[in-house]
């Protein structure tokens, strides 16, 4: 009677486990989706500036086409761009991140108030800005 008790409790924890970790999987494939979903909406919203423009004035279709600065100088679309950073900016005379170039975007473009690196505004920027790069090969500067 024993060895069923400890069978029974066995398979009852490995079932609770099994379970536990699917649905953390689901929850964070669906966290993520969110973040993604949550980032496009941002992008395409004009609360980050003052300007009543948002990311898509100058990154069209949702950075997924070329676009064009306000100077009317041409933008490669976005689609690759997150795995390019961190880079030297020559402008910035630093290495920067990909949080560090929205805000910059964010402040010089949109004339808008540079997010808190962990805010969920950024996370959420960052995550959908990463996700028009997956499958792109990584290209950091300097690294051979």
């Amino acid at each position: 009677m024993l060895n069923i008790t400890r069978l029974v409790i066995t398979v009852f924890t490995a079932t609770i486990l099994f379970w536990s970790t699917c649905v953390s999987a689901t929850t964070s494939e669906d966290a993520m989706q969110n973040a993604i979903k949550n980032g496009a909406t941002i992008f395409a919203s004009t609360s980050l500036g003052s300007r009543g423009n948002s990311c898509m004035t100058c990154h069209r279709a949702g950075g997924r086409s070329e676009g064009m600065l306000p100077n009317g100088k041409p933008i490669p679309s976005l689609i690759g761009a997150a795995a390019t950073f961190p880079h030297y900016n020559k402008r910035a005379g630093q290495v920067i991140t990909l949080d560090m170039q929205i805000n910059s975007c964010i402040k010089n473009a949109l004339l808008g108030k540079q997010l808190p690196y962990n805010s969920n505004k950024m996370i959420n920027l960052v995550s959908y800005l990463t996700s028009l790069s997956q499958g792109k090969k990584i290209t950091i500067q300097g690294v051979h």
